[in-house]
């Protein structure tokens, strides 16, 4: 490495991290520590600093860097991930997980581990499994090619989870990870739906934040009037409105995050109106949401082109009681003639006669499909 003596213009930060990387910087220096003009600690310094690719391109560091890569292969072998009692490999691919949580949204590439009990996603160098899922809770699964990033188009795999959540996948051999997957489903004597409205309905903001057991029954983007406090007062922002089972709430879109829920139990009444939004935005509907809030009444405000919509779904959530869906949904048993919730019926059976749905008997096997 040959020092650069002179340096024209001004040097920033960027300059010179992009100097130590490429062409490295080689430090000679004599440092004397005194006191009272009486030298006490004299330096003597030689260094030289560069990027690894440097250093091993002018001879420097090449048996540290090659027993550091071999420690690291032997390392990368023991941390292979470890089945369970009793479970079976049938098949280990290399692919990839769509995560989101939150503001974080990635592509996290590793190993699919088909197993005859799961299936889940192994990333080895951090030795952490990032998508994990029961094979009986799996009840629908379709494939989609969609255009990646790089712009070329590839097979994207969608699996209904029963807990009301979708995950997206990806993997190196599609047709050989369906066919395995149906293999399981064959030997168990239950068949996978293909459902094709699995791409329409997957809500990508949805998945970072439903939890088990939470499904969505009402969706639809719309601004939400947030008290900001301090000096800016109230804003306007855009987001998406959504009424599940459990909760009502809005979901931010700039800062990917839900900024307002409330359990539907405690939503007491909606209604709308036209008022004006700002000086500029005039006469636009508003829609008024009146909750049980910490101690008194609170109101929550709306405006987009469904608020109709919105009051009458509302408004029917709180005469049922601040249920939604299934669950709101009655059916007779067919032995008895209890009058229950369909939910109830088809996930529990009668508590009055004890009948079970046909369709639960039959679930005994590692993978089940029951139809919603």
């Amino acid at each position: 490495m040959e020092p650069v003596k002179e340096w024209k213009g001004k040097a920033t930060l960027v300059d010179l991290l992009d100097r130590v990387f490429d062409k490295g910087v080689v430090i000679h220096a004599d440092v004397i520590i005194s006191v009272a003009g009486i030298p006490l600690i004299g330096v003597n310094l030689r260094a030289a600093l560069a990027g690894m690719e440097t250093m091993l391109e002018y001879g420097l560091m090449q048996d540290m860097d090659a027993r550091t890569r071999m420690w690291e292969a032997q390392h990368r072998k023991s941390k292979e991930v470890s089945l369970r009692e009793g479970e079976d490999l049938i098949l280990k691919i290399f692919g990839s997980y769509y995560y989101s949580k939150g503001i974080y949204t990635a592509w996290k590439s590793g190993r699919f581990y088909l197993t005859t009990t799961r299936l889940f996603l192994y990333q080895q160098d951090i030795a952490e499994i990032v998508f994990e899922t029961p094979l009986n809770r799996i009840k629908a699964m379709t494939i989609r090619s969609e255009r990646s990033f790089t712009g070329k188009d590839r097979d994207i795999i969608y699996l209904s989870l029963k807990i009301g959540k979708i995950a997206r996948i990806s993997v190196l051999e599609t047709v050989e990870f369906e066919d395995k997957l149906q293999h399981l489903v064959e030997e168990a004597g239950v068949i996978l739906d293909g459902d094709t409205a699995l791409v329409e309905e997957y809500d990508e903001r949805a998945s970072s934040f439903l939890v088990d057991g939470e499904k969505i029954f009402c969706t639809g983007k719309i601004w939400h009037l947030s008290p900001e406090g301090g000096i800016m007062g109230d804003a306007w922002k855009p987001g998406y409105l959504y009424l599940t089972n459990k909760r009502f709430c809005w979901w931010y879109e700039f800062g990917r995050k839900i900024a307002f829920q409330v359990p539907v139990e405690e939503i007491t009444g909606a209604t709308k109106e036209r008022r004006n939004l700002s000086t500029v935005l005039k006469d636009k509907e508003v829609l008024d949401v009146i909750y049980n809030g910490t101690g008194f009444k609170e109101v929550v405000s709306f405006s987009g082109k469904e608020t109709d919509q919105w009051v009458n779904a509302l408004n029917k959530t709180i005469s049922l009681g601040g249920q939604t869906g299934e669950d709101r949904e009655t059916e007779t048993c067919p032995q008895c003639g209890r009058t229950a919730s369909i939910k109830e019926l088809l996930e529990q059976g009668c508590p009055k006669c004890g009948w079970i749905s046909p369709n639960k008997k039959v679930v005994s096997s590692p993978l089940s499909v029951v139809s919603s």
